[in-house]
């Protein structure tokens, strides 16, 4: 997921997953959740890590480690996404969800917000997992999401052929 240096439009964004409510908190606050932090170029690939906390030394990490300096940056107005100008980055574009701003032109992170609502629906079927198999389900969201204008029957038929699979 490596970009080359050409501008682009990233949107970054995290999410828990998890139980939606556990003993009477939601969101960030709910203990026992998975944090996971995704940058979206905008029309072509996601990207998602799976991170112990929101701060933004953890979320700025991924976003330089992932991202050109000349890239546009869109977030929400999360705290942990502070200072990325400082970082070095050019632009960075903030929409207040806190202040029913959702959208401002072509400023919004909607692409990401849609990805996170994709793999949660996907996921509930699952009526729960062992958490040491989440990070397996979350990559084959991103790998559905990054294949989507292609025939991912055909890609896996390839991937088989090279690798074969090894049973114990």
């Amino acid at each position: 997921f490596n970009l080359p240096l050409l501008v682009v439009q990233i949107e970054v964004d995290e999410s828990c997953f998890g139980a939606w409510r556990i003993r009477g908190k939601h969101g960030r606050g709910a203990k026992g959740k998975t944090i996971v932090c995704g940058l979206l170029k905008r029309g072509d690939k996601i990207y998602t890590e799976i991170v112990s906390d929101c701060k933004g030394v953890t979320l700025q990490r991924i976003i330089n480690g992932k991202t050109s300096i000349d890239s546009v940056i869109h977030s929400d107005g999360w705290r942990g996404y502070n200072g990325l100008v400082d970082f070095g980055y050019k632009k960075h574009f903030i929409v207040h969800h806190s202040k029913n701003e959702f959208a401002r032109s072509n400023s919004h992170i909607n692409g990401i917000e849609s990805f996170w609502g994709y793999a949660k629906n996907r996921l509930v079927k699952f009526k729960g997992m062992n958490k040491s198999m989440f990070n397996l389900h979350l990559k084959e969201c991103e790998f559905r999401l990054n294949n989507r204008k292609q025939n991912i029957y055909k890609i896996l038929l390839v991937i088989f052929r090279k690798e074969a699979l090894k049973l114990s």
